[in-house]
């Protein structure tokens, strides 16, 4: 084996046993009691004073909580969202959050615990006819696709569709392929407490505004980790450009035909617009935007060996972009405050994960660790709910592979060996709750 892999094979070893021992021995933190299903969740206009404690009762307290040292960097100024939080997704670690445990509208974040949940469950070759029924009840000005009633669509078809141009059409088609819409809420709520997301309430798988419909910047961040496990959900998420399939026509000499349109990822961090330049390192996750939950933005990026999860929540300044910009600004801290900063807090392992604890503080472990093909291509859109995600420039960028996808390449550099240890060692690494070494960028 070259010396490259055996290092990493190493350091990956090792790395599984510390957070082993530390998921065994972590304390329990308390935590809010999560809203019953037929409970009214409204989220409040200021903070509460007292919030949910899990991960840590500092992120239960309302307004900034960062433990400023010599040599760690001021947090940047202008940052006007509502709630937001800067994690290392590997450890766990919390290095700094405003409002951590605030209940407010998702968007189309929610459709990180929509894939999450229900990614597993249809191979990406099965294909579906849609029928009028599966569209039903989709939201008024909802972010669209473009599925077609009588067209049939395979898997990966519709995921695309969800991650890139956040198509409540493909949502609710996958809800139906999965026993409908209150089947698959039901799912996501169970699965969003396992992971103990006790802050978030879901009404409408979409995101799409619904009344009682709720979640945090905490468990977003909760849910991008969780879905990060999966091979599909990575490269889903990371996906720039793709062509998705239109409708069956008959073209000019009466032959029966079906072309295919391209999408292009909203992320704008991912594919950088006008005002704004591609974030380097950026690896997805998920945007949204409606109008009860303004902008909202989950973010993964790798830079110099360190993984860092960024979630925003409604920015205040209304400007372009803001939420993308109020992101970068936050990862540009986490980045350089990342081993210098005292944590304020953690995020929890699943309650299935070996020693998790209910509210306990370990980044421990659930399996979780998907083996989805890859996703090609990527897409633009607008978000969930009452008005567009996106009404950005289209410019895209990021590595085309051959054959026309537009994957951002999180994989490229990954050796073989690598990948068989990540496929052999479920338990001592997707088991231990770290970001597989896939998810890394090699730039």
């Amino acid at each position: 084996m070259p010396a490259p892999q055996k290092t990493l094979r190493r350091s990956l070893l090792v790395a599984s046993a510390a957070l082993l021992t530390a998921s065994l021995t972590a304390p329990a933190a308390l935590a809010a009691p999560r809203p019953s299903p037929s409970a009214s969740v409204t989220p409040s206009a200021t903070p509460p004073a007292g919030m949910s404690t899990v991960g840590g009762a500092r992120l239960g307290r309302p307004g900034t909580q960062v433990e400023l040292a010599p040599g760690v960097p001021v947090l940047p100024k202008g940052v006007t969202a509502r709630s937001w939080i800067v994690a290392d997704a590997e450890s766990g670690e919390v290095l700094a959050a405003h409002n951590a445990h605030w209940r407010l509208a998702p968007a189309s974040t929610l459709k990180m615990l929509f894939a999450d949940t229900l990614l597993p469950k249809f191979p990406r070759t099965e294909k579906h006819k849609v029928v009028p029924s599966d569209l039903a009840g989709v939201g008024s000005g909802s972010s669209m696709v473009g599925i077609k009633e009588d067209e049939t669509y395979t898997v990966h078809d519709l995921w695309l569709g969800v991650f890139l141009r956040s198509g409540n059409d493909a949502v609710h088609v996958l809800s139906a392929m999965n026993g409908g819409v209150e089947a698959t809420v039901e799912a996501m709520n169970r699965h969003a407490e396992e992971l103990q997301a006790l802050d978030t309430e879901v009404i409408s798988p979409d995101g799409y505004d619904a009344p009682g419909q709720v979640s945090s910047a905490y468990d977003l961040t909760l849910f991008a980790r969780s879905g990060l496990q999966k091979k599909d959900f990575r490269e889903y998420c990371s996906t720039v450009r793709a062509q998705f399939p239109g409708e069956t026509r008959k073209n000019k000499k009466g032959r029966t035909v079906r072309q295919s349109f391209e999408i292009q990822n909203t992320n704008r961090l991912l594919t950088g617009d006008y005002d704004i330049s591609q974030y380097r390192g950026i690896a997805g996750v998920k945007n949204g935007n409606t109008t009860n939950a303004g902008s909202t933005f989950t973010g993964v990026a790798e830079r110099n060996g360190k993984v860092l999860l960024v979630t925003v929540m409604n920015p205040e300044k209304d400007g372009h972009n803001e939420v993308y910009k109020e992101t970068a600004q936050l990862l540009d801290w986490g980045f350089l405050a990342s081993g210098k900063v005292t944590p304020v807090g953690e995020l929890v392992a699943p309650k299935g994960a070996a020693g998790a604890q209910p509210g306990a503080t370990a980044s421990g472990a659930a399996g979780g660790a998907g083996d989805g093909a890859a996703a090609s291509g990527s897409g633009s859109g607008s978000g969930s709910g009452d008005k567009a995600e996106d009404g950005g420039g289209q410019a895209a960028v990021g590595a085309a592979e051959p054959g026309g996808s537009g994957g951002v390449g999180i994989a490229a550099a990954i050796t073989a060996g690598v990948l068989a240890l990540l496929a052999a060692g479920v338990f001592l690494v997707n088991r231990r709750w770290p970001l597989p070494e896939l998810m890394r960028r090699r730039r």
